[in-house]
């Protein structure tokens, strides 16, 4: 298996985080600091386009700096030149790309790293179209005013995007012939982040994701707060379960679902609790326990991607210790590979987001990394 990093910003920030910033510096400190300012980013989220072999890359970036692109062909990135229609607060492409079926088209939208204090001067969260062919970025409405967008799922059939958002954490429909918008309701009591990473569209046009529950008088919402919800366009409304994914140890209560996956078997797969999978039932809506691939140690699966071979990789693990997952869908059994180390001992912090090539290349954007920029990885299966 080949490695590669992909480095669109290279500086190494070394123990500044631990000494001087974890737990104390909020939005206004990274702002104020040049290096943090310009030089640190993250790649949320990733998608590959076949008909010009691009992988198109949301960025995280105090700047706004967030929509590049990586040419295979010519082995570089290209800026897209968001900064045209951006506004100072759009800070990121979280798990917001989605490609048209026919591939002229790549919907965007834009997330937060900005706090509460700043609500009333964001706008909010855009909905972006982006013309392949001509490169062209345009700002087509923000769903719900001052509230940013986590993900988004393209219903092409129904012509709409449902938007997560945060915060406070909700559910919005967008039309893309009106561009108008529509609150389906809130995901979220503010008393823990109900969401995962994503949300997805089963096989019937309904959106999965993850909801919270209050216990308004009580000291906290228990170990069974964290649930699985999904609206319905048939039924027009969210419908709050009151089951969510099982705990890996058999316990009482739910596990936060991190990340949804519609990997074409009828079903839903989900992962949650420290990188265990799921098989979701979209009849029911209930969650069987699938296995952990790391139970050891620190881990988590956000993203997976369906390989021409019939499996799904991903990246699990974290925190520098980060390993090639290889899921079958159908038997529901997985492998854990090599780890993501280059030979000169760089190794990825941990993924956010992965898509795969039809000739078996594996890009994985690497988020969040406390000591130096993410990079885009790139990893020959």
């Amino acid at each position: 298996m080949k490695i590669r990093s992909l480095k669109l910003k290279n500086r190494d920030y070394g123990n500044e985080w631990s000494e001087g910033i974890e737990d104390r510096w909020d939005y206004a400190d990274f702002l104020a600091d040049p290096h943090w300012k310009m030089d640190w980013i993250s790649f949320d989220g990733v998608v590959y386009h076949a008909g010009t072999d691009r992988v198109y890359c949301g960025i995280t970036s105090f700047a706004a700096d967030i929509f590049q692109l990586f040419d295979r062909r010519e082995n570089r990135f290209v800026d897209l030149g968001f900064s045209r229609v951006a506004d100072p607060y759009d800070a990121k492409f979280h798990r917001s790309m989605e490609l048209t079926r026919d591939g002229s088209t790549l919907y965007t939208a834009t997330a937060l790293l900005h706090d509460v204090d700043r609500y009333w001067d964001a706008p909010g969260g855009g909905i972006f179209r982006h013309n392949i062919a001509t490169g062209q970025t345009d700002k087509l409405g923000i769903p719900l005013p001052h509230n940013y967008i986590q993900s988004i799922a393209l219903d092409e059939e129904r012509g709409v995007i449902y938007s997560m958002h945060l915060t406070p954490e909700r559910l919005s429909v967008f039309d893309l012939e009106t561009c108008k918008s529509r609150d389906l309701g809130p995901i979220g009591s503010g008393l823990a982040m109900a969401q995962g990473e994503n949300i997805v569209l089963d096989d019937d046009g309904c959106v999965w994701c993850g909801w919270g529950l209050t216990r308004a008088w009580q000291s906290n919402p228990g170990g069974d707060s964290f649930r699985l919800c999904k609206f319905d366009p048939a039924k027009g409304r969210i419908e709050y379960l009151e089951i969510g994914l099982p705990r890996r140890d058999g316990g009482y209560g739910f596990a936060k679902v991190e990340g949804l996956f519609n990997l074409g078997t009828g079903c839903l797969h989900a992962s949650g609790d420290n990188g265990s999978l799921y098989r979701i039932d979209t009849a029911t809506g209930q969650a069987a326990y699938i296995g952990t691939p790391i139970p050891d140690r620190r881990s988590r699966l956000a993203s997976l991607a369906l390989n021409t071979d019939g499996f799904a990789y991903g990246i699990t693990g974290r925190d520098g210790q980060c390993q090639l997952l290889r899921f079958d869908p159908k038997t529901e059994t997985f492998d854990v590979g090599d780890s993501i180390v280059e030979e000169d001992g760089n190794s990825m912090w941990q993924c956010h987001d992965v898509t795969i090539t039809p000739d078996g290349v594996l890009y994985a954007g690497e988020n969040d990394n406390p000591h130096r920029s993410g990079y885009l990885w790139e990893v020959d299966l």
